[in-house]
Formats: structure tokens, sequence, C-alpha cells
């Protein structure tokens, strides 16, 4: 499904074609991708960075698209991955509160919405790969996505919830939608939070039995 046959559907459902409610239909859509990335944790929403660290300098600024870290590993010469411990600030910079105790970063934390502090203060350019969370481009934007291709359900039942809530609608047809949308859900958190999990071990990350 993409963002034309979206549109046309929630349209159709609705029966309602009026100019205000169809300016509201990117936002309904919208809402809706949100709601799905924060329920379930699909591959869809991973991705890696690699850069360079700066020798003397203890932050680390992280991509633009970050939403959360998933893991953080400095890589040698040989590409063998070294991660990184997840801690408070406060750990990092009792532990290592002299900004001048160099070497190779053994653990990290959020100093702030955009930046990581890292203990010990990288003594080197060392080369970093961060693995996160992050916001794909909505199908708004690009008319295709992966959401819109193969949970096609999920998307449309979750846009008809916001729909029905904006125009006020009965409360017992809300409730339906709601309903199939939730359903739409339990499949992608099998699939997101199931199958594509099985070998995940470290904390933060959402397993649940497959059958």
């Amino acid at each position: 499904m993409n963002y034309a046959e979206l549109t046309a559907s929630i349209q159709t459902y609705t029966e309602n074609t009026e100019t205000d409610f169809v300016a509201e239909i990117p936002t309904f859509v919208k809402q809706t991708e949100d709601r799905i990335q924060h329920i379930v944790q699909l591959p869809l929403f991973r991705k890696t960075s690699t850069t360079q660290l700066v020798a003397d300098d203890r932050f680390l600024k992280v991509p633009s698209d970050f939403i959360a870290p998933y893991s953080l590993a400095v890589l040698d010469a040989s590409s063998n991955y070294s991660y990184l411990l997840n801690k408070d600030v406060d750990f990092i910079r009792e532990a290592y509160d002299q900004t001048t105790t160099t070497g190779q970063p053994r653990f990290y934390a959020m100093w702030d919405e955009d930046t990581f502090i890292l203990g010990p203060t990288p003594n080197a350019a060392l080369t970093i790969q961060l693995n996160f969370f992050y916001k794909p481009n909505s199908i708004v934007d690009t008319s295709t996505t992966w959401l819109g291709d193969e949970a096609p359900a999920a998307l449309l039942y979750g846009c008809l919830v916001e729909a029905y809530t904006f125009m006020k609608g009965e409360a017992d047809l809300i409730t339906a939608y709601d309903t199939r949308f939730k359903e739409a859900l339990v499949k992608l958190k099998e699939l997101g939070d199931g199958k594509t999990r099985q070998d995940m071990y470290r904390s933060g990350q959402i397993r649940v039995p497959v059958q």
C-alpha cells in the first residue's frame, strides 16, 4: 500500500472528503507511524553509523536521526569489536574525573539529547560504530515504505483510529478500529520482537517467545 492508496482508503472508510479532513491525513499517518515505532522494535528502525573519535575529546555527537542507542563499539585495525558499556553520566565523571585520563573508551552515557560522554577520554582517533534506534522517513514523504508494503493493516487501522478521533466519531467504531489495529500489532511484535530477535542477549532489547 502506497501513500495515495492509504489516503484513498482512509477517505473511503470514513466517508469523509472534506478539505479540512483531507488536510489532516498526513498528521494521522505520522501519528500512527510514531505509535508503531514506539510499540514494536522492527529491524526497520535500526541503523548503523561508523565514525572517528577525536583524540582528547570525551564527547561524541550522535547522528541527526538518532533516538536511542543499541550498542557502541570501538574497532581496532583488524576490525575487531570492543563493545562499550552503557552507564550513567555520574559513573563516568566519578570514575574518570580528570579529562587527562585517556585510553580506549570502555563506557559511554547520554550527556544530552545529541551527545555521548565517553570514559576514559579517547587517546587516539579511534574508529567507533554506533548501532541505534532511529526514525525512518514517513510514507507521507516517500510514497512507499516497509510498513506500507509489509504491514498495511496496522498502518490503515491505526490511521482510522486517529481519523475517527479527529472527527469525534462514535466510540464503538473507534474501539472496533483500535482492536483491529492492536491485532495487527500482535503480528508485527511477533516479527520484530520475536522472530528477528532469537539470538539477542543484551539488556534493553525486547524479546518475546515465538511459537
